[in-house]
């Protein structure tokens, strides 16, 4: 019964991702490196399943479209931020205007309700200073942290969680050929 239900979640969560990836726009996030040897696209894939997976685990009620949806947007930027010349220059620190950009980017291209948006825009709480205000945007904030660690001090990508996520063919095609995930 455990094993049929994660299969049924993971084809929920697929389809949120199939939904944001659809929008070229969006798989740009594979040109920027965020941590270590991960993409944006990578990490924010990895997120939102973790975020995922995590609410399953502790069996906590939350709006999943939305917990998804936004964690697949909260680097939405769109940017390096590790060059010299970057958007946020005269704005600040990266790590403080990033939300806002990412919530701008992803409103021009999403259809964007309250609860991801508010994910969006308070994941690095508390280096932004309002802290979050519903739990999808707790549990994005305290899973982006610990990715973020993992990233910086391992060598290796989420491979196999993208591995594992491209069993459709939409999907394997979008990651694997158009994103060369592989490489």
């Amino acid at each position: 019964m455990k094993i049929k239900n994660r299969i049924v979640e993971d084809l929920v969560f697929k389809s949120y991702l199939e939904e944001i990836m659809s929008k070229k726009k969006y798989l740009k996030m594979n040109r920027y490196t965020q941590h270590g040897n991960t993409s944006c696209l990578l990490h924010s894939i990895a997120v939102a399943y973790f975020s995922y997976r995590l609410c399953k685990l502790l069996k906590l009620k939350v709006h999943e479209k939305e917990l998804i949806r936004g964690a697949l947007l909260h680097d939405y930027f769109l940017y390096d931020w590790h060059a010299k010349y970057k958007p946020t220059k005269d704005l600040g620190l990266h790590g403080r205007i990033h939300p806002t950009i990412a919530l701008f980017n992803a409103r021009r291209d999403y259809n964007v309700n309250r609860i991801e948006a508010d994910i969006i825009s308070k994941h690095m709480f508390p280096l932004t200073f309002h802290p979050p205000k519903y739990k999808e945007s707790v549990v994005v904030c305290i899973v982006d942290k610990f990715c973020s660690i993992y990233e910086i001090f391992s060598k290796k990508a989420y491979i196999e969680i993208a591995q594992k996520l491209a069993d459709t063919k939409k999907t394997r095609r979008t990651i694997a050929k158009r994103i060369n995930l592989y490489n």
